[in-house]
């Protein structure tokens, strides 16, 4: 069942929970998909229960990380190459497709899951020919939204209204006790992964642009990278992948394909927000890159970033990102053609931060 994975591996009560607050349109489609749902959170559920009874002491008195690297900017602006190079890094780790997918019961129901993984999980993400595994980093947002029941990512899976979900009111962060519950989980998310695995952690997570503030409070040492790309290629890119995500995990038919310009001015409220956080934060908290540049030469632009977050740039690392530059020389991006007026729309709209990230207006 390659639909629904944004869901699959929640455990039943968290399932539940989201089912009894959220419209449904029940046809057979939809009938299927709760199906495989359910099926798949009294598994989870079930592992949830073998991790908490053997590891709840090991984790009671492990170290919560407090440095993570959060990779941040808006959808499509090559964030996941990104992470893909510095996953490469033997002294960094990243959460995996895995560990995102089960965030509950990784640490011991991994060797259940491979053989099943591999069967229902394809070969490339479903937007792009972007490799996909268990294993690949990905990013936590959809640990967080299966962990706290909290994400806007609800509202693409429970559409609200014919609107852009983003749009739907929902803040990025909850309020009160809630953001207590979320923080608490969340920070317990990031304490497993440096359980497993030892190492700094680095994120990729393009919700957490609206949450800067909120993730310092919880990791004092964290570092951000925002990574940025012309607004002419993001947009189209992502109401492309938007629409096949949603088309693949609703679960009922309120929804509607995102207009451009709400996809285009969701992006200029990213834009604003991050450069407003970036401005009065410490030197050599966060560090902004251009895709652009990124691609042209990923080296030079890794070392400058390590130089700046203070982190040690080795020759195994270079090596292993030239290998890595090699074997996905053939790899093809998706291309999208825009109209002259949404060219036009795209100028008006963002031309301050077009100018301000070094482009020109017309991409």
């Amino acid at each position: 069942m390659k639909d629904s994975y944004l869901t699959a591996g929640i455990k039943l009560d968290q399932l539940f929970r989201l089912l009894h607050r959220s419209k449904i349109t029940y046809n057979t489609k939809t009938i299927l998909r709760l199906a495989f749902l359910i099926q798949s959170a009294c598994w989870s559920s079930f592992f949830a229960l073998i991790e908490k009874a053997r590891y709840a002491k090991p984790l009671k008195k492990a170290i919560m990380p407090d440095n993570p690297i959060f990779i941040i900017g808006h959808w499509r602006t090559g964030s996941t190459f990104l992470h893909q190079l510095i996953n490469l890094d033997p002294e960094l780790c990243t959460p995996t497709l895995f560990q995102v997918a089960v965030p509950d019961s990784f640490l011991v129901s991994y060797p259940y899951y491979r053989p099943i993984f591999k069967q229902v999980v394809s070969e490339h993400r479903p937007m792009d020919m972007v490799k996909i595994g268990m294993d690949e980093p990905q990013e936590d947002e959809y640990a967080i939204y299966r962990l706290t029941n909290y994400s806007p990512l609800e509202n693409l899976v429970f559409p609200k209204s014919h609107t852009y979900f983003l749009n739907h009111g929902s803040p990025f962060l909850p309020s009160g006790r809630n953001l207590d519950i979320w923080k608490h989980r969340v920070a317990e998310f990031y304490k497993k992964i440096y359980f497993r695995h030892g190492k700094r952690i680095v994120s990729k997570n393009p919700f957490n642009s609206f949450r800067i503030n909120t993730l310092l409070d919880m990791f004092p040492n964290a570092r951000f990278i925002h990574i940025v790309r012309h607004p002419g290629k993001v947009v189209p890119s992502t109401i492309h992948m938007w629409n096949i995500l949603a088309k693949q995990n609703a679960l009922n038919n309120h929804g509607a394909s995102a207009k451009f310009s709400e996809v285009t001015l969701f992006l200029k409220n990213l834009l604003d927000t991050v450069e407003n956080d970036r401005k009065v934060l410490p030197p050599g908290t966060m560090v902004q890159i251009r895709f652009e540049d990124l691609e042209a030469a990923p080296v030079k632009v890794l070392r400058d970033v390590y130089q700046e977050l203070g982190l040690l740039f080795s020759d195994t690392l270079e090596e292993k990102i030239n290998i890595f530059i090699a074997q996905n020389r053939s790899f093809t991006k998706n291309t999208f053609s825009l109209t002259e007026q949404e060219k036009a729309f795209i100028s008006r709209e963002l031309e301050i931060q077009i100018k301000s990230l070094g482009y020109e207006s017309d991409n």
